[in-house]
């Protein structure tokens, strides 16, 4: 009787997994001791060590407590998920040598609101409270300083670490729905959000990686030398009952086919559970899965940049974090989620040289140093690779300022839920 097609290719692909282990193991150390003390060259390597001193100033407007750091002592939570960049980049602007005093002279403004920072007892951001926030917020600055009124908020820049950005809302048809906020549609803004052709990224944003503990993973490193003895990795949900109870809308189906295809499978190493050895486990790991949730981002991505795990990307049309400086597509595998089911093939495929190749870049302490928000801030940097994008957009072109007479933002324009005062 003959071997079955289907066995005989799960046998090519342990086999090819096995040489791959071991010989990753065997470059492992001297991978990391190549880029120990190097930065990374060439293009990425360049514009990711850009200093963005003297390339713009930024005044930062004032706020009255309730739109920050009221709603910060209301929930100390705000510090720790993964929202938290919007608490951290108002504290790295106040004292950024790019902050200017003179309103007269700044490049961009920045308003310092936390619409994440509202939160349900479960510690998730309140997406009707958040428009009313931010739409708040917009409407007092626009009444006390008359920078606002002059572009209608073009050359101002705002932190929208929601999940679909300013559209603020988990649910992506919800988000759409809304679409984005219509006082920001002039403005820059800083989102974790970034879908291609999507109603919930205007033109000019800047993508920014979510907030993942910068001290929480230094904690947890384990010797660059151990090796890599796990071939895929990932945790969290495949489903979601409580919001998708009929499954195939969460994720778009992508994370429920990795558990229906690979469960079993002995090469995946995926679970719901979250250990307490996740970071250690990263750290093991060739391949670590980062599939869309209810958005296509998750601090996944940064964890394996940070502990040098190849992301294997499963999110169609993704827009990636700093995408004109960390070059993704030589440090990530893409997937596309219609072929999730032959992801053992397809990883099983990646050529051992590519597999070193992406290792080494991803040992470069620039490339990790992009992805986090330390505290205080580190050059190169999360903070650096904003200012640097925003510096990027300058000068600001002539439409920028409105002309005389031209009709300014219609303040009823919205939801009607979202036109309610905060």
């Amino acid at each position: 009787m003959g071997t079955r097609p289907c066995a005989g290719v799960a046998s090519a692909v342990a086999a090819a997994v096995a040489v791959l282990l071991l010989a990753v193991s065997c470059f492992a150390a001297a991978a990391t001791t190549t880029q120990k003390h190097g930065s990374m060259s060439g293009k990425g390597g360049d514009v990711l060590e850009d200093d963005p001193t003297g390339k713009l100033k930024v005044f930062v407007y004032e706020m009255p407590r309730k739109y920050n750091l009221n709603l910060l002592a209301k929930d100390s939570r705000c510090l720790q998920h993964m929202f938290a960049a919007e608490i951290f980049m108002h504290q790295f602007l106040l004292s950024s040598p790019v902050r200017t005093l003179d309103p007269e002279e700044a490049d961009w403004f920045y308003t310092p609101a936390y619409t994440t920072c509202d939160l349900t007892p479960q510690g998730f951001p309140l997406p009707f409270r958040a428009p009313r926030i931010m739409r708040s917020a917009v409407r007092y600055v626009a009444a006390t300083w008359p920078y606002w009124n002059r572009t209608d908020g073009a050359d101002h820049f705002f932190l929208a670490p929601h999940d679909f950005g300013a559209c603020f809302h988990y649910q992506e048809e919800r988000a759409i729905e809304r679409g984005i906020l219509p006082v920001l549609r002039r403005a820059t803004l800083v989102q974790t959000f970034g879908q291609r052709h999507h109603p919930c990224l205007q033109p000019g944003s800047i993508t920014v990686p979510p907030y993942a503990d910068p001290r929480k993973m230094e904690a947890h490193r384990i010797s660059p030398a151990t090796p890599r003895s796990i071939f895929v990795y990932f945790r969290g949900l495949f489903y979601d009952m409580g919001n998708d109870p009929e499954g195939g809308y969460y994720a778009r189906g992508a994370r429920a086919s990795v558990w229906e295809n690979f469960k079993d499978n002995p090469l995946f190493d995926i679970s719901t559970e979250h250990p307490a050895t996740y970071y250690e486990d990263m750290q093991r790991a060739i391949f670590c899965l980062c599939p869309l949730g209810w958005a296509p981002w998750s601090p996944r991505l940064v964890e394996a940049v940070v502990f040098g795990c190849i992301p294997v990307i499963i999110a169609d049309d993704i827009v990636l974090p700093f995408a004109d400086a960390i070059p993704w597509g030589e440090i990530s595998v893409f997937v596309a989620e219609e072929d999730v089911p032959r992801l053992d093939t397809i990883l099983a495929s990646v050529p051992l040289d590519e597999v070193i190749r992406k290792q080494r870049l991803l040992a470069s302490p620039a490339m990790k140093q992009a992805v986090l928000f330390h505290q205080p801030a580190r050059p190169g940097d999360a903070f650096h690779q904003i200012l640097n994008g925003l510096a990027r957009k300058l000068p600001h072109p002539k439409g920028v300022f409105l002309e005389p007479g031209e009709k300014g933002i219609d303040w009823d324009q919205g939801l009607e839920n979202d036109l309610k005062p905060w």
